[in-house]
């Protein structure tokens, strides 16, 4: 198996070198990774200049491995391009988790979203953050585990996995939680007395039983099945049933 790894946080992240080593237990590895932490860029990708990369400038234990000048969606269809077979894109691992609503902005899950625009299988694993930066040592044995459970599932093209920061070895299947936010602009001053702003969400619901956040708030490991197809089916039939 030959896998793709990249993240969102860049090539400097041990959350990218974590899953980089435990992924080279599965197959060949070859990490494509931003040279610079593009989190929260979403599904972006450069269209207005080319798109250049080099060597890392750290090591992956013998692992093959680039920076790139551009966006995380942009190292998955350069790393396709450039590398022949690869079965499979690994995103992360996230320094932060990406549950519900971040879905639709996170760099991380849009990497491997972007593999299977491409017809490549996407994971993407990311970990909850509390003081303290996670034990990327330790949280390897809980990646592994995840892996296993899914690495086979070729039937599910897009995965969405989240880890505790302290997990406890349990890992849950669950829905993606949808509860809202309310989202607020909160006006500041740099330094220099110039005005910036800075765009935050505070949640406005109850975490819903089943869902990611369920899982990794009691602190298991929960793996989510996504799909690219956001086609509302259910209103679309109803729509479809007044042309009869």
């Amino acid at each position: 198996m030959k896998i793709l790894v990249t993240n969102d946080d860049g090539i400097y992240s041990p959350g990218l070198n974590c899953l980089a080593r435990v992924a080279s237990s599965f197959g060949k590895v070859i990490v494509m990774a931003p040279d610079v932490e593009q989190s929260s860029m979403g599904q972006a990708i450069t269209s207005g200049r080319p798109i250049t990369y080099k060597k890392s400038p750290i090591t992956f234990e013998g692992i093959e491995a680039y920076r790139v000048q551009g966006t995380p969606a942009d190292c998955v269809a350069l790393g396709i391009h450039l590398f022949e077979d690869i079965d499979l894109v690994l995103s992360g691992i996230n320094i932060g988790a990406n549950l519900g609503n971040s879905a639709w902005h996170s760099g991380t899950l849009s990497a491997a979203r972007q593999a299977v625009l491409f017809n490549v299988r996407g994971i993407a694993l990311s970990v909850s953050v509390g003081e303290n930066e996670p034990d990327f040592q330790s949280l390897g044995t809980f990646v592994s585990t995840a892996l296993k459970e899914v690495i086979d599932l070729n039937e599910q093209e897009l995965l969405n996995i989240n880890f505790p920061q302290h997990p406890n070895g349990n890992i849950i299947w669950t829905k993606q939680s949808v509860r809202q936010y309310d989202g607020k602009v909160i006006a500041s001053k740099d330094p220099m007395g110039r005005r910036h702003y800075w765009f935050t969400v505070i949640p406005i619901e109850n975490v819903e039983n089943g869902t990611d956040r369920w899982a990794v708030r009691q602190g298991s490991t929960s793996i989510t099945p996504m799909r690219l197809d956001l086609t509302d089916n259910q209103y679309l039939d109803k729509r479809s049933k007044n042309y009869e």
